[in-house]
């Protein structure tokens, strides 16, 4: 059940600003309004001036009531928008806090009401977070689409495929001799869910894309000690993110800088400079790079062309580009070696680097329009799904078949919040700001 408390608290981010948003929701919250603001009309904007218990203003400011249910949360919610100062936005909050029945709210708890009110299913509840926190185009378009639905409503048209086909098979069992009842049904059924499953396959196989569009698509820089590897770092990230000196060794542990490129956010990784290390913490760092380098999704494999020492430890299975660096001082007809040269003295080549990452990136996020499982939780419940359905495929009882349909069925309910989600709850909802 709902908490019966009104909650409030500050939903406009840090102080000062030049508009402060205060948002409160509950069943005091018309009460709270009127008492502070005078009567508003509902849905309407209006400007105020609101007063403290002792009858002093606090500001002027604009007043919007959203009645429920028809509101984020499901209750009353109310906003007022007031001068973004500390002293305005403490006092309206102290004011309203004031009130019996009302308190601050915890992290995510109006999300968490809206959830709970139905307003939002847990997908979508999900993809909410990930908009707050969307830092690129492709994150926000991704986030997006699952706020408005798109990832819940094929898992939900998946759920209504099994109750149906649960519903028919055991309908065939009670109900056999019935005039209405089809004489089999199970062909049609059993060929469904066969289909079903490499739908879920395939949409599982999207998860890696999802993951990149996320967290951004990583590339690790490798290379010899002085191969131009933190100067092409810092080349990338505009800034003097790395120590550049003409000692080796002076990278000792994985630097990290994200960029965004063509709406993708993309990681890049300065690792140590791989060779035989000559103390205890270079040789620690090495083994990182060597690690990172093993789990990423591109590496750029530099070699100074002025005075090429070669790697042999390069990472197997992992996309690469040899990048020859140094091409300002290089001796004549170099670079026929490598798949791009550069010069971060020069800028030579930079450009060009940075497209083919961008593509790289973009082609491993997959197309912008694809529905994508977003949380490893999906995965893992659609994991457990398509196991279901693989045995309900191969049973050799009706009814133990039909019992595999209702535990897929539950599996999906899991991913949406249709079925047993208490426990995921504080999980999900600590992971947003206060205020939403």
């Amino acid at each position: 059940m709902v908490s019966k408390d009104s909650i409030v608290a500050l939903s406009s981010g840090r102080l000062p600003a030049g508009i402060a948003v205060i948002r409160i929701s509950g069943p005091k919250t018309r009460f709270v309004i009127e008492t502070i603001a005078g009567a508003v009309k509902d849905r309407f904007t209006t400007l105020r001036r609101l007063k403290a218990a002792d009858g002093s203003v606090i500001d002027h400011g604009l007043v919007l009531f959203f009645p429920g249910p028809g509101s984020f949360t499901g209750e009353d919610v109310a906003e007022f928008q007031v001068h973004g100062s500390r002293a305005v936005a403490a006092k309206l909050l102290e004011t309203i806090t004031g009130f019996e029945g009302v308190r601050h709210a915890e992290p995510g708890e109006f999300t968490r009401r809206a959830f709970l009110n139905g307003r939002l299913d847990l997908v979508e509840t999900e993809a909410l977070a990930d908009l707050v926190n969307a830092e690129t185009e492709a994150q926000r378009r991704f986030a997006l689409s699952n706020a408005e639905g798109a990832q819940s409503e094929l898992y939900s048209g998946w759920r209504r495929r099994l109750i149906h086909a649960r519903a028919m098979i055991e309908a065939e069992i009670d109900f056999a001799d019935e005039d209405d009842v089809p004489g089999s049904v199970s062909e049609a059924v059993w060929s469904d869910v066969a289909a079903m499953i490499g739908e879920i396959e395939r949409h599982i196989e999207g998860f890696k894309a999802a993951e990149i569009i996320r967290d951004g698509f990583e590339v690790v820089i490798l290379g010899a000690p002085n191969a131009g590897k933190s100067s092409l770092f810092n080349a990338l990230a505009r800034r003097e993110a790395a120590i550049v000196t003409d000692e080796p060794g002076t990278t000792r542990d994985l630097l990290e800088v994200a960029m965004d490129l063509n709406g993708l956010k993309v990681r890049i990784v300065d690792t140590a400079g791989l060779r035989d290390a000559t103390g205890k913490v270079e040789s620690i760092g090495i083994e990182r790079a060597r690690a990172k380098a093993g789990a990423t999704d591109l590496v750029l494999l530099l070699e100074d062309m002025a005075e090429p020492v070669a790697v042999s430890d390069v990472p197997n299975g992992i996309p690469l580009l040899r990048i020859g660096t140094k091409y300002d001082i290089a001796r004549a007809g170099a670079g026929s070696d490598y798949d791009l040269v550069i010069s971060t003295k020069e800028g030579i080549g930079l450009e060009r680097l940075l497209n083919e990452i961008g593509a790289r990136a973009a082609a491993a996020a997959g197309g912008a329009g694809d529905v994508l499982p977003s949380r490893l939780r999906h995965v893992e419940l659609l994991n457990e799904t398509r196991d279901f359905l693989k045995a309900a495929l191969s049973g050799q009882s009706q009814e133990l078949r039909a019992e595999d349909l209702r535990l897929a069925a539950d599996r999906l309910g899991r991913i949406i919040g249709a079925v047993d989600v208490e426990d995921l709850l504080d999980v999900i909802f600590s992971q947003f700001c206060i205020g939403k």
